[in-house]
């Protein structure tokens, strides 16, 4: 009976330590660092077109520690909108959270801060994007969805044959 009154409490310790490093993620604010919209050519760029103009987009993805355990993340998108060789309107948008991460390994701490932290701002910068445009006088620009895992794979790929990141 002993060794059975030991197991549990054993239980319990471990337990106890699981849950004091339990992971957590948490967005403690979100913010628009920078929003630009520009429609050099207006009123004129306004009117109908039979043709769809060239949406070119840029996404980019940035993380910098405020303290050991939370990050500013800021998610950057532009859009800038041509036909032919006018343009019809550039938008840019910084939108950032901060986020407190604790209790996770250290090797999983690129993939959150490079992918999940942007796939939580995500939808709220792509309504941003979207007003912006519209209060431009435009059809609001919906982005699509963002694959942020291929975009980080892409990026330690990249560093990695530049030597920055030692091979995994």
């Amino acid at each position: 009976m002993a060794n059975e009154d030991k197991k549990p409490e054993g239980a319990a310790a471990a337990n106890g330590d699981a849950n004091a490093a339990k992971p957590a993620l948490n967005v403690l604010a979100q913010y628009v660092k920078d929003l630009s919209f520009e429609s050099p050519g207006a009123p004129g760029s306004l009117r109908a077109r039979d043709k769809a103009p060239n949406i070119a987009i840029n996404v980019n993805v940035n993380a910098n520690p405020l303290s050991e355990k939370e990050f500013d993340v800021n998610l950057t998108l532009s859009a800038k909108a041509s036909f032919e060789k006018d343009v019809l309107f550039n938008v840019e948008l910084i939108y950032g959270g901060v986020f407190r991460i604790e209790g996770f390994p250290q090797e999983h701490m690129l993939p959150l801060l490079f992918i999940e932290c942007p796939r939580l701002l995500f939808p709220f910068a792509r309504q941003i994007i979207a007003e912006a445009t519209r209060n431009g006088g435009f059809p609001p620009l919906m982005l699509d969805p963002i694959d942020f895992a291929q975009m980080f794979q892409q990026k330690m790929a990249e560093d990695q044959a530049k030597g920055k990141v030692p091979a995994s």
